[in-house]
């Protein structure tokens, strides 16, 4: 099933180990944490990770892949918060949660990177799920549309290190749509300057939200079902309100193991989605519309994205 795609990569990650080694340049010896405090970059790193505990997991058997910051990373984030003067001052729920998001389980080479959705071990408040991280490849290897690789495939004897110029913050459900080219109609859509609701701004609070996100090809395909509609800017703010309202909703963080078929959702346009579970995959109707769901359960901390193929319209 398509829609299971996220899932499914997600376990590969627990299961996967990569052919790609040092062999040839003798044993490696060194595990995660030994290798950052003995370095010249990633000091800072080892010193947050032995803060909050998590020196003893990452020094485990793994194997593990962390996008490691380096020290003028930590340094730029600390800087960024004016009560923020050292890593103790930071809450030690805060920086488990930043540094886990950091975490892959499983050892993933940066030539076995692809354009995708990977599961962290960074815990949200929902029921056990874990963050997501989006890994983008169309100028190096970027991460949720921001840090990127600078240093690849460090190897170490419980996984890899892959160094990174910025901390991934922790991501909400806008990161997951500003980060995806396949998604920036929907960015575009949702920051059309004469929209009167300022969405960026209520999906980036706490909610939590459940965010059906249409594609760009869904995006093109309404503005093909009107003549008078050449570009997003074409179709009435109004209008353009509802839709975007209708893909929102703000009941709670509903993953796809939650969804139940004949489930009624409410959305942030005062009308409800209707789940439909009779065939191979998980259809959202809304009015005269449905939608397939395409990519389930992008986790950020402040609720759950599904990418769908079709615009769900009143």
């Amino acid at each position: 099933m398509i829609w299971m795609g996220s899932l499914l990569l997600s376990v590969a990650l627990f299961t996967f180990s990569s052919c790609s080694s040092d062999d040839d340049n003798g044993p490696v010896t060194q595990d995660i944490v030994s290798f950052a405090e003995n370095s010249n970059d990633y000091t800072i790193l080892a010193e947050a990770l032995k803060t909050v505990n998590l020196d003893g997991i990452l020094s485990s058997a793994g194997p593990f892949t962390v996008f490691a910051p380096d020290n003028a990373a930590f340094q730029a984030l600390l800087d960024s918060n004016a009560d923020w003067n050292g890593l103790g001052d930071i809450p030690e729920t805060t920086l488990t949660a930043v540094l886990t998001n950091h975490v892959l389980g499983g050892q993933v080479n940066s030539s076995d990177l692809v354009d995708a959705y990977y599961t962290t071990l960074s815990s949200t408040d929902f029921d056990g799920a874990v963050t997501t991280l989006y890994v983008n490849l169309d100028d190096g290897v970027t991460l949720n549309g921001g840090p990127s690789v600078v240093a690849p495939d460090v190897m170490v004897s419980n996984g890899v290190i892959h160094g990174i110029d910025a901390v991934i913050t922790l991501p909400t459900v806008v990161t997951f749509a500003t980060s995806n080219p396949a998604l920036s109609s929907l960015v575009s859509a949702l920051t059309r300057s004469d929209l009167s609701a300022d969405f960026v701004s209520v999906l980036s609070g706490d909610g939590p939200f459940t965010v059906f996100a249409p594609t760009n090809t869904a995006f093109q395909n309404l503005l093909n079902s009107n003549d008078d509609w050449n570009t997003l800017n074409d179709i009435p703010a109004a209008t353009l309100e509802t839709v975007l309202s209708y893909h929102v909703s703000s009941a709670g963080n509903v993953r796809s193991g939650d969804l139940t078929d004949g489930m009624s959702v409410p959305t942030l346009a005062n009308q409800s989605l209707t789940v439909n579970l009779s065939g191979d995959n998980p259809v959202i109707e809304g009015g005269s519309s449905s939608a397939q769901v395409l990519l389930a359960d992008i986790q950020g901390v402040n609720g759950v994205v599904h990418v769908i193929d079709t615009i769900l319209l009143p």
